[in-house]
């Protein structure tokens, strides 16, 4: 048997045991289990990224011609999501932002930064580039909308989830204004 070979079956080993320990935990121990996952992948997202590079990288290429974010994408043990909004007047608008298990990405207990700047250029507005650590079961939602005269709506959402280490597209969905 090669190295190779005998450290493939050590591996299938290992993941045998743990299945094996797992399987047999109460669903209180799961719980923590869970939550100790959760914790540590947060703790190397943290440890394992250049947090100021990224987040440079991805202001220069985050955001389309529209000036709004483009879709997220993971670097490293992070994920980036590019938010933005552009303003014609005081009461239009057009905006991408990302939701978050929920809740705004700013809002959001796992936001690990968030940098915002203005908008380049002669619209008002902003950019804001969002750090997230990859965690398993993540769901987002790329929000994008518009306001027009000081009435806000929604017109597409592009949702993902976090799905062994990847985000992975789980629909994408048109929202029509209600008359």
């Amino acid at each position: 048997m090669s190295d190779d070979d005998l450290a493939a079956h050590l591996d299938a080993l290992h993941l045998d045991a743990v299945a094996a320990l797992v399987r047999d935990m109460s669903d209180d121990e799961l719980h923590h289990l869970a939550e100790l996952v959760r914790h540590v992948q947060i703790e190397r997202a943290v440890a394992s990224g250049d947090e100021d590079s990224i987040i440079a990288s991805a202001f220069e290429t985050g955001f389309s011609r529209d000036g709004l974010g483009v879709l997220p994408w993971i670097e490293g043990n992070v994920i980036v999501c590019p938010g933005g909004m552009v303003s014609k007047s005081k009461t239009s608008h057009r905006c991408r932002f990302v939701s978050v298990d929920d809740a705004w990405v700013w809002e959001s207990s796992l936001l690990l930064r968030e940098d915002k700047r203005s908008s380049p250029g002669t619209d008002e507005g902003f950019r804001a580039i969002a750090l997230l650590p990859v965690v398993d079961g993540t769901q987002l939602d790329v929000v994008s909308g518009k306001a027009r005269s000081g009435q806000h709506s929604v017109d597409h959402v592009v949702s993902y989830e976090v799905r062994g280490g990847e985000l992975v597209e789980v629909s994408q969905r048109n929202v029509s204004p209600r008359h």
